[in-house]
């Protein structure tokens, strides 16, 4: 079968490879489609978290079963499925208490061991969710819907909160969506207009900013004063994360759903007189999971705005820095096989 290996940054190389045999509690998954994402950027460029090379990338995956034996989730061969790619111990104190999406032996398909990028792959029977009545495009972003759904459950949105979402990237239009859907005003930031104005018809967001029109006045404008309840930053930029703070209401969240390699440094006063919550996010649970598969085929999500972006896998190489330029107007990429 064909790979493709990230042997170092900025280089991915096609291999060939022998077909994986499944272990007991394994299934043989035939490719379908992979999303590329923020995580396989960075590590594509060299700058993400507990990232080791050599590696194959790609944890956003729709698959076939192509080979399983019997298993208490009932399923088949043919079975069309997605994968939630953080593979935990089952315990450790997170994994005890039903955090298994921040295991301290945390193992996530396509950072910590290899990834979709390739013909087939092997992945724990537990791992796997059904997407019957999903296209394999649909059943391709669930997992990033998820990482949105799971910051917005954590932090308990509710019906006419007001929300600010930092960054109209993939994960942060996923974060402003569940909002929505939780009943909350929603307020998009972000630099590029032509995302803003994506906010605006995709999610819907009620407000947009322009990180680069003073936004702090133009937040608290729109809030009367208040500013928002719950911030999420989605941006995985460390002068937005620490500048984040300022835009917190008192008594108000800060949600850390995008992750950076670096420290975050912020000012004691800004964040103590608030008595603010701060926290992070970090990939999702089955239950999000399951609640985006819901919301997808119910149609209260809009996939195919969402993906904009296409390649053969067989192309990807030569793709693969076209795929992430925002002048493109690129919003989800998927590989298809």
């Amino acid at each position: 079968m064909k790979c493709i290996v990230c042997e170092e940054p900025r280089r991915l190389v096609m291999k060939e490879a022998d077909l994986p045999t499944p272990g007991p509690d394994e299934a043989l998954l035939r490719i379908l489609r992979v999303g590329i994402c923020g995580t396989d950027m960075h590590a594509y460029r060299g700058n993400q978290p507990y990232f080791v090379y050599p590696r194959i990338l790609g944890h956003e995956l729709a698959a076939e079963i192509f080979v399983i034996g019997n298993n208490e989730k009932g399923l088949a061969v043919g079975d069309q499925v997605c994968v939630i790619p953080y593979v935990h111990c089952g315990a450790c104190i997170a994994c005890r208490r039903g955090k298994t999406n921040c295991c301290t032996q945390m193992s996530v398909i396509g950072v910590h061991q290899d990834g979709g990028m390739r013909e087939y792959m092997t992945v724990p029977i537990r791992h796997l969710v059904r997407t019957e009545g999903l296209t394999p495009d649909q059943a391709a972003v669930v997992e990033c819907f998820s990482i949105g759904a799971h910051s917005v459950r954590i932090a308990g949105i509710g019906p006419g909160d007001v929300v600010l979402v930092i960054g109209a990237g993939p994960i942060g239009l996923s974060t402003m969506k569940f909002a929505k859907l939780a009943g909350a005003k929603v307020i998009a930031m972000d630099l590029n207009e032509e995302r803003l104005d994506f906010c605006k018809s995709w999610v819907p967001a009620d407000h947009t900013v322009n990180a680069m029109n003073e936004p702090l006045r133009e937040v608290e404008r729109i809030t009367g004063g208040d500013y928002p309840i719950t911030v999420f930053d989605a941006t995985g930029n460390v002068k937005s994360m620490e500048q984040a703070v300022q835009y917190v209401a008192h008594g108000g969240r800060l949600v850390y759903v995008g992750l950076v390699k670096s420290d975050i440094t912020f000012h004691d006063p800004d964040f103590h007189k608030r008595e603010m919550v701060i926290m992070g996010s970090r990939n999702a649970n089955k239950e999000d999971f399951a609640e985006v598969i819901d919301n997808i085929r119910a149609g209260r999500i809009d996939t195919d705005a969402f993906i904009t972006h296409r390649t053969a896998f067989t192309e990807l190489i030569e793709q693969y820095d076209h795929l992430m330029r925002p002048e493109t107007g690129v919003i989800k990429a998927v590989v298809q096989f």
